[in-house]
């Protein structure tokens, strides 16, 4: 899909009594386009068929029910856009699990964008408290994947 049709798009959604629009143009990806009363609508774009949300009342609930943790946690966040894959191949073991031990340069996952595979290691040393993200699902800049216990 070109940026013209999804200008298009949007034109027509902000022009009629639409409130949403979505398109589907492969099994991988979706545009869903969509308006709030008083505002020009926005696009959205989907993944893996799960969206990323860019309503500020999605925003807001995210703050909302995230939980408060220890100070001491260190999260180590996706640095693109991708799919998320917790292991190099799908019968291969993950890399780690909750529990384990990792340093600095430890590879964690890999970040798949655009077709290249990328290792994201571990910037701390510590234990491994908590993965925040399911198996090839998308993530996004910055999204926390997992949590360390620094040691």
């Amino acid at each position: 899909m070109k940026l013209s049709d999804v200008e298009k798009l949007i034109k027509l959604v902000e022009e009629s009594n639409v409130a949403e629009v979505e398109v589907q143009f492969n099994r991988r990806q979706k545009i869903r386009v969509s308006k709030v009363a008083g505002q020009p609508a926005t696009p959205v774009t989907y993944l893996s068929g799960v969206p990323a949300s860019s309503t500020p009342a999605a925003a807001e609930e995210t703050k909302e029910t995230k939980p408060s943790r220890p100070s001491n946690i260190v999260a180590i966040k996706s640095p693109m856009v991708g799919t998320f894959y917790r292991a190099s191949a799908p019968d291969a073991p993950p890399y780690v699990e909750v529990g384990d031990t990792v340093k600095p340069g430890t590879v964690v996952c890999i970040v798949e964008a655009m077709k290249l595979m990328n290792e994201i290691e571990s910037e701390v040393s510590g234990r491994v408290a908590e993965i925040l993200v399911e198996n090839e699902t998308p993530v996004e800049y910055g999204q926390e994947l997992f949590l360390i216990e620094p040691s």
